[in-house]
């Protein structure tokens, strides 16, 4: 079954919003590598529309995965 934009935004907004309630109850890094998910997904949607609306979420996505990575336990 492939994956429709329909399909990829819901998935996305769901990382997101799971980002987002860890976040607030203090698990920072799984709430970074949920919102780092999300932002890709919503990224992923957007490579047929112009260069910046592709790139620069996927920079966001990449950011936050990688601060996901560094931050101390």
């Amino acid at each position: 079954m492939p994956i429709n934009d329909r399909l990829l935004t819901l998935a996305s907004n769901v990382a997101i919003l799971i980002g987002i309630a860890l976040g607030i109850f203090g698990i920072v890094r799984g709430a970074s590598l949920f919102i780092a998910a999300g932002t890709a997904g919503m990224a992923i949607k957007a490579r047929n529309q112009r260069k910046f609306d592709f790139y620069f979420p996927l920079l966001i996505a990449i950011a936050l995965f990688a601060l996901a990575i560094a931050l101390p336990r």
